[in-house]
């Protein structure tokens, strides 16, 4: 295995579902050893979710926890509690996203685990925040990401369309690189002063954050209207159009005084320019309507294919509307390390979002079964097989 940024750093993920386990995922990549801590028995809940239905599969569970260690443990008597805090002594980060109440009944809050180890960074997920009325609610991304923060109201095609779901992970993933950016930057700051402290943030926060600029005019004091349906949209320069196959691509063709004579040359419409009511940038959106219809029917007349080099070729900014399939089979998602092969070359997975210079992150392994390495995990800190033995016997540790 090579030996990441992180070689070294400890890594305690005591959280479920997605967006905190997933904070653990990315230091894994660069190289961090990370212990998943999961009640004995079925393990984290998320091992239970079905991404087909009908089929029973564990490809979300390999996503989300790849390269880790699996530690079956009941943390509620005083002998699993225990094993946590010899762990914790040894460890760099601890993360979790139980909700606050079930911390303080766990005694694994913040204040607790400090205690044992002041260097620690407890790296913490909530809902809606840690302040404020609402702190103790639960929430999932789809709840306090997606709905909560104007994103889901705002997301489709018209205002009387119905509201969009989101998609498995949407908020979380997102909010899961929030997390690693503050628990790296609380570890660049125990470089600097010694001591640990709270890294934290929301699903909430971060959909604010995702839905910032709308959010923003709002906090002007703008009214924020639902955006208008495709074929009214301020700019024909800025929309999706359906090709001849039925496929739809996206354009994004922003800088007019430098792109549009090539754009229309390029689409065989050079005519375009001497009309009236397409001369200036104020005329092309008072009349956007009528030029969306045009570009509607110049488009239909091709495929997909054929306006995909024809665009390309007049730099013309656009991107195809890629189904998931699609996105899986990227070939430049691929080059660029986006998705990557695991270690036994059984298929890829999603790599973390982002790389260094110079380093080389760790060929993903397999997520672990419940408890797999329970009790090598325990030998290693210390524990004896008698002690070993015992813990079983109580029910605190599972292998």
């Amino acid at each position: 295995m090579v030996d990441g940024i992180f070689s070294g750093l400890r890594v305690i993920d005591c959280a479920s579902w997605i967006a905190g386990p997933a904070a653990a995922t990315i230091l894994s990549d660069f190289g961090a050893e990370v212990i998943k801590l999961e009640p004995p028995g079925a393990g984290d809940p998320w091992r239970a979710a079905v991404p087909v239905p009908g089929k029973v599969t564990d490809y979300w569970w390999q996503l989300t926890s790849r390269n880790k260690r699996s530690l079956a443990i009941d943390l509620k008597p005083v002998e699993g509690l225990a094993v946590l805090h010899r762990l914790i002594a040894r460890a760099d980060v601890f993360i979790t996203n139980f909700p606050l109440p079930v911390r303080e009944r766990l005694k694994i809050a913040a204040a607790d685990l400090l205690a044992v180890n002041p260097r620690l960074v407890y790296g913490s997920i909530s809902a809606y925040g840690e302040a404020g009325e609402e702190a103790a609610r639960t929430g999932f991304d789809a709840t306090a990401y997606w709905a909560r923060t104007g994103l889901m109201d705002m997301v489709r095609t018209g205002a009387e369309a119905e509201p969009v779901r989101s998609m498995p992970g949407m908020g979380d993933h997102p909010t899961a690189t929030a997390l690693y950016a503050a628990i790296v930057t609380a570890l660049y700051r125990r470089e600097r002063t010694g001591k640990g402290g709270v890294a934290q943030t929301s699903l909430l926060q971060n959909g604010l954050w995702a839905n910032g600029c709308y959010v923003q005019n709002r906090l002007f004091g703008e009214h924020v209207a639902h955006r208008p349906p495709r074929k009214e949209t301020p700019s024909a320069l800025a929309n999706h159009y359906r090709c001849r196959d039925g496929r739809w691509f996206l354009m994004a063709l922003h800088n007019e005084a430098r792109q549009l004579a090539g754009f229309l040359k390029a689409i065989e419409a050079e005519h375009l320019a001497a009309d009236p009511r397409f001369e200036t940038p104020l005329a092309r959106r008072a009349n956007a309507q009528v030029l969306t219809g045009i570009l509607e029917a110049i488009f239909a007349k091709r495929d997909l294919d054929d306006w995909r080099v024809i665009l390309e070729r007049a730099g013309v900014t656009f991107g195809p509307v890629a189904s998931v399939n699609e996105a899986a089979d990227d070939a430049q998602a691929r080059a660029i390390g986006a998705l990557v092969p695991f270690a036994d070359g059984g298929g890829f997975t999603v790599s973390s979002p982002f790389h260094l210079d110079g380093a080389t992150k760790v060929a993903p392994a397999r997520a672990p079964s419940v408890g797999q390495h329970s009790e090598a995990l325990l030998r290693e800190a210390g524990y004896s097989a008698e002690e070993i033995a015992r813990l079983k016997g109580l029910g605190v540790l599972q292998q």
